[in-house]
This record gives C-alpha cells, structure tokens and sequence, in this order.
C-alpha cells in the first residue's frame, strides 16, 4: 500500500476543516482548490499557511517580502497521483508539457496565429485581397466588430433563381429539401445563409481550396498571409462543422505547403479520422529540373465532428479466385483424439489426396498459419496450441480433421502439419464463408490518382487547368462516406467535379463559388450532365443523364458601384460615382468619409483614386440582407419568381 508524502497529509488535515467543501468521501476536489487557489481565497490561504509544514515548503522571502509559491504548490496537487505509486511525478505518457500539463490537456497551449480571434472579410477572388500587403487584409475582430460580424453573416437575399432539369432552364420560385443547389456568392456568408435550413443535414463537406503556394496561377487568390489564409479556413470550417450530421465528414485536400498548419487548425475545430497520401504526378515527370524537388503528392485530411466516428471499411466482394484445393481422406480414420474439448480424427499421408484444381465456390482454401493469423485467428490459434506440438508424434502432411468449426457451412476444417522437417509452418484448409458475401477491410492511407489527374482537364466537357480534379477520386470518397441519397457540401465548386459525380451517383448536392465561370463552365457542365454526357466516370455508373439543380446569385449590393467604379473613364466620371456611392453605398465601419473625400483629389492618377475608392466600399456588404427583403427600397429591386422563392427557401410562415 502506498504511503502519501508527508506534506499530503498535512493538506489534507487542513482541507478536513472545511467540511464536504474540499473533499468528497476523502477524495480532493481539485479542480475547486485550484480555482480558489487561482482566485487569492483568503480563507483557504490563511489556513493552508497556517500549518508549519506547509509554509516552510511553499514560501519564499523575495526582496524581505514573504511569498506563497502558488504555482508549486498547485503542481504538487497535479502530480499526487503519481507520488502514490512511483518515485517519479511523470505518467507513463511521452509529451510536451507547459507547467506541468501536457499540452494536448491544457487549454493555454493553442496554435496561435496573427488574426486567429477575426473574421477574414476577403473572399477569394484577387480582387478581395491586395496581393502582398497584409496590412490591408480586412479582418473584424470578433469582440470588437462584433455587430459588423453579425451583421455580416445575416442571411443573404437570393435572386436570379433558376431551375435545370432535361427541359432546358425554368424560372424557379420554389425550393425543396430534396433540390440539389447552386449558389454565387462569397462562401462564408452563403455558408450561413444555409445554416438553418442545412444544419445537422449534410453527410460529406469536400473542400479543395486555394492551396496558398503563392503561385497564384489561376483565377482564385492563391497569395494570401498564411496567417489569413488560415483565418480564411478556420472561419469556414467553423460554420460547415455546423452543417454536418452527426456522423458526417469533413475532407479537404491540400499540398505540403499548409499542410502541417492546416492540421494543426483544424485538429482545434473537429476530430481527426484520417489522412489520405495521393499520387497526383509522375516521380518521373519532365519538366521539373528547374526545381528544388519533384512534387508529386498531396494529402487530403478527414475529419468528423464526432469523436465516436468509425472509419467506413473497404468492402470487397468473395470470390472463389482463391479456392482451388479439393481435399479427399480415407473412409476411416487411423486415430481419433481428443484436442481440447473436441474429438479430432487423424489421417496419414498415406490416406489422403489433396489436389489442386481450377476455381470454384465448392473447393477449398489454403491458408499457412504464420505471422498474425497465429495469434489473430481462430483457426490459428487453435493449431498453435493443440496441434503444432504434435510435429514429433506425427508425419509431416498428417491431416487432422477438427469439428465444428468454420462458417463454411462443412462442419469442420482440415489443418495440415509442414511438408517436411525443414518447414515450420503449418496450414489449414477452409471452404468460402456462407455467413456473408463480403469481406471488410482497412483502407490504405494512400492512393494513387496520377493517371486520372492526367487526363481530368479533359473531364466533363469544359477545360479548368490548373484546379480541376478527377471524377474518379470525387467517386472513390463517395463511395466510401456516403450512400444513394446522402447530401454533398462542396463550396470551393470550381468547375463543379464533386457536383457532376454526386448527380451521376445520385447523391443530391450543394455546390457554392463565387467566381463568374460559375456560370460559363460550372453551369453548362451541370446540363452536359442532365443531358447525359459520357466523360468522366459516366461509362462506370452507367450514366444515362436526368436530374435537376436550381442556381441561385446572393444579390448584390456595392457590386454595381465596383463595376461603375471600374469603368469609369475619367476624374469626373469617377467623382459621380462617388456621389451616387454617398447616397447608398456601404463603406468600411473604419473610414473617415469626410476625410477620404477631402484626400481623393490629391492622389496622383485615376488608377489610384479607383484603387483607393474600391478600398473603402465594405466588401462584405455585396450582399443584401434578407431581413429587408420587404423594405421598399430593395423590394422593388427582385424580381416577383424571386420573391417567392426567397420566401419558400427560408419557409417564412412555414415549415422551420
């Protein structure tokens, strides 16, 4: 039995005289000594210094002033655990720790990044951010600008609705739970936009965003701070965690350039299921001398929301490929003995044939018994404890015929003694399994995709080079964490690969971007699908075109002003703008309009004053509320099919 130290015991006595408030049927109520440790408590203090043990242990004189070591006196009641049964105050854990915790138990070790407490108000378009100036990334603080915030993830109002289906496009003024949708405009606002209507609905999030290697090499902005492209993340990743049932997942695919970061994060937010290695190019590939290395891989991190959530498993189906022995003994045994509790009926060499023969269902397996199936396996375990020390006693080949075993449907499984002295493994033979059709198996962590990313610009009709990805691996990741039916959240769409394979394997799907070839390559890729194309992994699902989807715009509010801004031809063009920008625009909560106003005119080329105008307008009032659907000033803006399809998307008056 463990003796406590001998200060322990001194604590404890000065903790009794506190009733049940420190103690619980004699155990320490940590956490609450901590606490009014943590708070000065007088009363605990006083008594704790009172005791001579404890005061000579845990005070110091610092500058003639006596001090009360709170920190190591706190540590000492961490670590008691340990002192009982060890002579060391470490678990049996290997790790970092920050006063004693390990990190991964403490709440004052986090990843820390500059603007980690902000929403990033830049969406992913160049003309959000100014490439390299990070003193311009518009952030809100998350206490300070918390009504901006708010206001700024209010829900949007929708317009330009239109359904596609096989009869071509439709105005759309109504809107189901079961209609796949598309959707123009900044994600993160669209993300909330959906969050009553989706919340708890969507089994699989797949997100390919920028990946941030400064390449900037198309149409998305590819150059961001890592400190806000992380921000960028994390504040998305945040509302689609919302999003998700209870037993969905969360991928995102990215190369090593975030990747130790991205893992990092996003470990904070949900729970970590899985890392998936990809093939992406050739380890051979040519035109890679003028580079440090051949980057041929990158990774796409799983998460689920749930800390219960099981790894799917790859589900293979039985084959008689490997049944190709046909077993025969002689009528009689030469013995009958007894293994364990099981009579087993012995048969020489002499007595037995055993051929190899071509597959079939009715033939027999067989399985060496080594390496895990000796101590993972029924069968293997039985052989290792009952029938490999009977090697003297026996031939080598001497058959032993065991009953009742197996689910082969026979009634009983032959095991083999090694072929000769000088083979140490033996082996038994099995019939195909009759309890089911099916064997589960582990996924690998890597897959090679380098022939499909070699051929995917070529994929559903319209070119996306650079960015897009192959049907095949959108197929293989559906495959695994989803069923018919199940809803698909890709909201870096691109040029709608994760929407075309969800359609053709019938899973329904939300696609969202804010990008204009949204409509001129992610649209018309949609309708080559309803119509049937054959790209893609069409020919392997047997495609043969239908389904549906509505598109729907966030409707915009400062987005005429940045066109007219940009077409301005002159000064006094661009000073009328501004004009009409002072009457209805929304700027930035942090400008000074008179100020800016009085500084316009001194800028140095009508480059600059676009620049600088374009500045302050608030980006993230694009978009109008759809709380002020009905105020006349933007009623008069919507088109009536729209109206009504706000109306139902929302469910005002209707079903929550």
């Amino acid at each position: 039995m463990a003796v406590e130290p001998k200060v322990f015991e001194h604590v404890r006595a000065v903790l009794n005289g506190f009733d049940d408030k420190y103690l619980n049927n004699g155990k320490l109520k940590r956490n609450k000594i901590i606490e009014d440790l943590d708070a000065y408590d007088e009363q605990l203090m006083t008594a704790l210094l009172s005791d001579p043990l404890i005061h000579q242990t845990y005070t110091k004189k610092l500058a003639g002033v006596e001090i009360f070591e709170v920190n190591q006196f706190i540590q000492m009641l961490e670590f008691k655990e340990y002192w009982e049964d060890s002579y060391t105050k470490y678990s049996n854990k290997i790790g970092l720790t920050a006063g004693g915790k390990f990190i991964d138990e403490s709440e004052d070790v986090v990843l820390d990044f500059p603007f980690k407490d902000t929403v990033l108000k830049a969406g992913m378009s160049k003309e959000d951010l100014d490439k390299g100036e990070t003193a311009d990334e518009p952030f809100l603080n998350e206490v300070i600008a918390k009504p901006e915030i708010d206001e700024l993830l209010e829900p949007k109002v929708f317009v330009n609705a239109k359904r596609y289906d096989a009869d071509g496009e439709h105005e759309a003024d109504s809107f189901t739970d079961t209609d796949n949708l598309v959707i123009k405009g900044n994600n993160l606002i669209a993300l909330h936009s959906l969050k009553k209507r989706y919340a708890g609905k969507v089994k699989l999030i797949y997100l390919d965003p920028p990946y941030n290697t400064g390449s900037d090499s198309f149409e998305y902005n590819d150059s961001f701070s890592r400190s806000a492209w992380l921000t960028f993340i994390k504040n998305r990743v945040e509302i689609a965690k919302e999003l998700l049932t209870d037993d969905g997942v969360l991928l995102i695919q990215t190369s090593f350039h975030q990747f130790p970061y991205l893992r990092v994060l996003l470990d904070t937010i949900l729970e970590h299921v899985f890392d998936m290695n990809l093939l992406v190019r050739h380890p051979e590939r040519a035109l890679t001398a003028d580079k440090p290395f051949n980057d041929v891989m990158e990774y796409t991190l799983i998460y689920s929301k749930n800390k219960s959530f099981n790894m799917p498993r790859k589900i293979e189906k039985k084959t008689p490929e490997k049944y190709t022995y046909q077993v025969k003994v002689s009528a009689k045994p030469d013995e009958i003995i007894k293994l364990g509790n099981k009579m087993v009926e012995v048969f020489y060499p002499e007595h037995i044939e055993i051929k190899k023969v071509s597959p079939d269902k009715t033939n027999l397996h067989r399985e060496t018994i080594r390496g895990s199936i000796r101590e993972k396996n029924s069968s293997g375990r039985f052989y290792v404890s009952y029938i490999e020390n009977l090697r003297s006693k026996y031939p080598c080949r001497t058959i032993f015929k065991v009953p009742n075993m197996g689910d082969d449907g026979l009634g009983y499984r032959y095991f083999e003694l090694p072929k000769s002295d000088k083979v140490k493994n033996g082996a038994y033979y099995q019939g195909m399994p009759i309890s089911s059709n099916v064997t589960k198996k582990p996924y690998p962590n890597f897959m090679d995709f380098f022939a499909e990313y070699n051929r995917a610009n070529n994929e559903g009709v319209y070119s996306f080079r650079n960015g897009k990805k192959p049907e095949k691996l959108i197929q293989k990741y559906l495959e695994i964490f989803t069923k018919q039916n199940d809803l698909v959240l890709d909201f870096f769409m691109g040029s709608a690969t994760t929407q075309a394979v969800a359609m053709k394997m019938h899973r329904q799907f939300i696609g969202i971007d804010q990008m204009d070839y949204i409509k001129t390559l992610a649209v018309p890729r949609l309708q080559k699908v309803i119509e049937g194309e054959q790209g893609g992994i069409s020919k392997d699902v047997n495609w043969q075109g239908g389904g549906s989807f509505v598109y729907a715009e966030l409707m915009e509010k400062n987005g005429g002003f940045i066109r007219d801004v940009e077409k301005a031809a002159n000064t006094t063009e661009l000073l009328a703008v501004f004009d009409r920008m002072k009457n209805t625009a929304d700027f930035d909560f942090r400008v000074d309009l008179d100020k800016f106003e009085t500084e316009l005119n001194t800028f140095e080329s009508l480059a600059d004053q676009k620049r600088e105008l374009l500045r302050i307008l608030d980006k993230n009032q694009l978009y109008y509320n759809y709380a002020n659907i009905d105020d006349a000033n933007v009623r008069d803006l919507i088109a009536d099919h729209d109206y009504k399809f706000n109306q139902n998307f929302y469910r005002k008056g209707g079903e929550d």
